[in-house]
């Protein structure tokens, strides 16, 4: 997490600044958020920004938001946003998109991000169509993600990012009603940071045609990924996929070789697979494909007492 967002939703994300106008909504979305590492005493912390947002009548009309490091730390980080956000809910009738956590690693490490129960923002905004979080979704921190069963009718994203991923929050969204949804992207980390999801937890993502309209599935930063790759070769929700992401986890050569000899694969768009762990035959054999594939970031595992180790890109 080296660059902030610049686009989500098909939209410019812009930082705000007191005195700055409400950005077009029809292409952009504002992200509030302190600018220095040291939140120096005339600057105001992000959410005091989104107070002074709000003085704007034409604040009305936005239909995003993105937010930051509203603080000097990231203790607590969802508590506060959720509780203002849903405080005007009323204020943001238009509002489609939201995306929790554009945070860089040098303001917090994803792990300390703490996250928490945000079921509530779902039912203040059912309108929703793109959202997406970072941070810690497992026990590792004092508090944990928790989204709750969904119940949708609009959405169309959802993105957890996140470098520990409790099965809990699989299970909800798998158990959610989302009909529109077209692009899920789950992250599920590191066992170091408590990341306990398996492949089976994704069983009715595989088996069931759950979501009708998902053509990108991304299943990023996993210690499972070659377990996940031989389970979707032999899914049919391959069948319907535009977009099929695996990337920044443990892949290699066992897991590409399920894909190489799915049919379904070779009538994908896109196949992610950067940052992996593949040998340079099976990257040649991944290079014949006629299809776009993205196989850059190779790398070597780590030497543990003398066992190799294979890592996820983001895991603290």
């Amino acid at each position: 997490m080296y660059d902030y967002k610049t686009h989500f939703a098909d939209k410019t994300i812009v930082d705000w600044e007191p005195g700055d106008p409400v950005p077009d909504p029809t292409t952009t979305i504002p992200r509030f958020r302190y600018s220095n590492s040291v939140l120096r005493e005339e600057e105001l912390a992000g959410l005091e920004k989104f107070e002074q947002f709000l003085t704007d009548p034409t604040s009305s009309t936005t239909t995003g938001f993105v937010f930051g490091m509203h603080d000097v730390d990231a203790e607590d980080y969802t508590v506060p946003i959720i509780e203002i956000l849903i405080k005007h809910k009323d204020h943001f009738p238009h509002l489609t998109t939201l995306f929790l956590g554009d945070i860089l690693s040098e303001e917090s490490e994803i792990s300390w991000i703490e996250l928490s129960d945000i079921s509530t923002l779902f039912t203040a905004y059912p309108q929703l169509e793109h959202f997406g979080i970072r941070g810690c979704a497992s026990t590792y921190t004092d508090t944990y993600l928790h989204l709750g069963i969904l119940n949708l009718e609009h959405l169309k994203t959802l993105v957890v990012e996140t470098g520990s991923m409790d099965r809990s929050v699989v299970q909800d969204v798998l158990r959610s009603r989302l009909p529109a949804l077209e692009h899920l992207e789950l992250w599920t980390g590191s066992e170091a940071y408590e990341a306990n999801c398996t492949v089976e937890d994704f069983a009715p993502l595989f088996t069931d045609k759950l979501f009708p309209h998902l053509c990108y599935l991304g299943l990023r930063d996993s210690e499972i990924t070659n377990d996940l790759a031989i389970a979707l070769s032999q899914s049919p929700l391959l069948e319907q996929l535009q977009v099929l992401d695996l990337s920044l986890g443990t892949l290699d050569d066992s897991g590409a070789a399920a894909l190489l000899n799915c049919p379904a694969v070779h009538k994908l768009k896109k196949l992610d697979l950067h940052h992996h762990f593949c040998s340079d035959e099976m990257m040649q054999r991944l290079q014949t494909l006629d299809i776009e594939v993205d196989i850059s970031k190779r790398e070597e595992p780590d030497s543990w007492d003398g066992q190799e180790q294979r890592f996820v890109a983001v895991s603290e």
